[in-house]
């Protein structure tokens, strides 16, 4: 029966295949009844073990941690580090494979990749699924469909229109290539093909395109794969491809557009935002700056860049859009910011508006009702939905002078409640992105100046940490936002008690950074977080964000994607859930003793 050991399962698809042979020879199977303690409690393991069948709980002295179920590996700790101080339990009629202790600490030593997964820092344990992932997702870059690429769109034209009416209709199209129709036949004119027309051949602009078309296509479906797509490019020798459903034309897929895709192609994506003209420009780059989400994620491009990357071409394009529509004069007294996940630089797929706009002084009011209505509803049209709370520019509340924004940070200071304390966990997030950035500056400082000493507002702040509790291993019988499940809520019980967290100690130190990441590394670097426990916390953080990430991309319409179920998740996974998990239970124990609030 050990013969079937799976070796495919995380950490030992890392073994060799030498390693791999010799893991199988060593191992036993064991049998465990209900309730029969499989490791004690501060006892060493004397092998290592994985579950075939069954259920084992992972108790602390008095709470239960997690239930392992089949692929599982325990107890490394106990392995590696001499003991853990928990207890693994057989809840029903338990089969595990067990792997001597000589065994698995021969493998540890001998291969450090398999070595990783035994460390105690979570730190370590997740540089190295990022190195192996890296590996692994640029390979499926090349099973992604045509699809998801970037298409120009599929206009067409007469054989018999002029190079100067060709010209004009890909101007106003922003696109390079045309589809001609001459008859039956169905050709591509491009740019090139009506600059060597006019220019070269010194033909009239007058001059019919069928006569410059190729009519020679090669064509290609959208649920194809791009590697589909490189080979009939590489093939036939062809810089672009005409996409087609099997009933028409849905696009044309230039060689520029999939190798941007295959090598990342968020600075094209940024060059249309700051060249777009129009509302129907910024909303084309707007659906393109969604589909790199999905691209940078295949390419095993951590979490954290990802959010830089995205949250930049979001910024680019709501200032784009700023400027189109907002008055002259509110373009310099005005500074336009966004809040929430946006201005930390954490946002990875659109979600809801969440932005504002702060003014040198009073605006005419019917000037700035129109920019409002304007700048939120062309957002809405992007695909931006409204925000469910209204913290948003078209909300008066959001948009108005610097000196009523101050007294209102004074109200909320003097009289706080649950709404005052979400109103300045917003400001201070709050990045500029287009006008006069001086004056979110000048806000900020006033704020946080305001706060500086006020140890009970602070205290009463932080309390929102323990507004959800943190599933840490409990992954049967949630309740979840979903109603009852084998799942839980990444946002609720690990991502906001460690953004409000790290919030709350960054803003008693008036610390100006906004993202969590480099909040934690000042933290660190001031002495509130051991530089240790840093480390530690921004990638336990990291890796929530990940599985968040995926989460997002795999949810269908309306789903959520903050929702994960372990038992979706590799046992490697679930074993970096639990110790992210603990990582965040410890941060809300150091926030509740720095701000001592056991005596609320």
């Amino acid at each position: 029966m050990p013969k079937v050991f799976d070796i495919t399962n995380p950490p030992f698809d890392r073994l060799t295949p030498h390693e791999a042979e010799t893991l199988r020879a060593a191992l036993d199977i064991g049998y465990f009844s209900p309730g029969e303690a499989i490791i004690g409690r501060d006892a060493p393991a004397d092998a290592l073990y994985v579950v075939i069948k069954g259920t084992v709980e992972e108790r602390s002295e008095a709470d239960l941690l997690a239930l392992l179920g089949p692929k599982d590996t325990f107890d490394s700790r106990a392995l590696v580090h001499v003991s853990n101080g928990h207890q693994f339990l057989a809840r029903d009629e338990t089969l595990c494979y067990v792997i001597p202790k000589a065994v698995a600490l021969n493998l540890i030593k001998a291969n450090p990749r398999f070595a990783a997964f035994f460390y105690r820092e979570i730190s370590r344990k997740l540089d190295e699924l990022a190195h192996d992932e890296e590996a692994r997702h640029y390979g499926s870059l090349m099973h992604a469909k045509v699809s998801e690429l970037f298409l120009h769109p599929p206009v067409f034209v007469a054989a018999s229109d002029t190079i100067e009416a060709a010209g004009h209709l890909m101007h106003e199209i922003d696109s390079n290539a045309l589809f001609v129709r001459s008859g039956e036949r169905i050709g591509i004119i491009t740019g090139m093909n009506l600059s060597k027309a006019a220019v070269l051949r010194r033909q009239p602009i007058q001059t019919p395109v069928g006569e410059f078309a190729n009519f020679d296509i090669v064509s290609v479906g959208p649920d194809d794969f791009v590697s589909s797509a490189l080979l009939l490019m590489t093939k036939y020798n062809k810089r672009r491809l005409a996409v087609h459903d099997g009933e028409r034309f849905v696009g044309i897929l230039e060689d520029i557009d999939l190798l941007g895709f295959l090598a990342g192609s968020a600075q094209v994506v940024a060059g249309r935002i700051d060249r777009g003209s129009s509302l129907q420009d910024l909303a084309s780059a707007a659906r393109e700056i969604e589909a790199q989400t999905r691209v940078l994620r295949r390419q095993g491009v951590k979490v954290e860049v990802i959010a830089e990357i995205v949250s930049d071409l979001n910024r680019r394009l709501l200032s784009r859009l700023f400027e189109m529509v907002a008055p002259a004069e509110m373009r310099t007294s005005g500074c336009l910011i966004v809040m929430g996940s946006e201005g930390r630089g954490e946002q990875t797929m659109r979600t809801d508006q969440d932005n504002g706009l702060i003014l040198d002084g009073p605006a005419d009011d019917a000037t700035l009702e129109l920019f409002r209505n304007e700048f939120s509803g062309a957002l809405e049209s992007f695909g931006f939905p409204p925000c469910p709370g209204d913290i948003m520019v078209r909300n008066p509340a959001w948009s108005k002078p610097l000196s009523d924004y101050l007294a209102d940070f004074r109200r909320w200071i003097v009289l706080p409640d649950q709404a005052a304390h979400m109103n300045v966990a917003i400001i201070y997030d709050a990045q500029a992105i287009a006008g006069n950035a001086q004056l979110l500056d000048s806000a900020k400082t006033a704020l946080i100046d305001m706060i500086r000493g006020e140890q009970a507002f602070l205290a009463h702040f932080a309390r929102a940490i323990d507004a959800f509790e943190t599933p840490i291993g409990l992954f049967n019988n949630l309740i979840t936002s979903e109603g009852t499940g084998d799942a839980l809520d990444l946002k609720k019980g690990g991502i906001f008690p460690v953004v409000h967290g790290v919030r709350s100690l960054a803003l008693e130190q008036g610390l100006r950074e906004t993202s969590t990441d480099k909040r934690i590394s000042r933290l660190c670097d001031l002495g509130v977080l051991r530089t240790d426990f840093g480390r530690d916390l921004k990638q336990a953080f990291r890796f929530l964000l990940m599985l968040r990430l995926d989460g997002q991309l795999a949810a269908s319409a309306g789903a959520s994607g903050t929702l994960v179920r372990p038992a979706h998740l590799s046992s490697m996974e679930r074993q970096l859930l639990r110790d992210a998990l603990q990582v965040v239970k410890q941060f809300r124990d150091i926030v509740r003793h720095h701000f001592k609030l056991g005596m609320f």
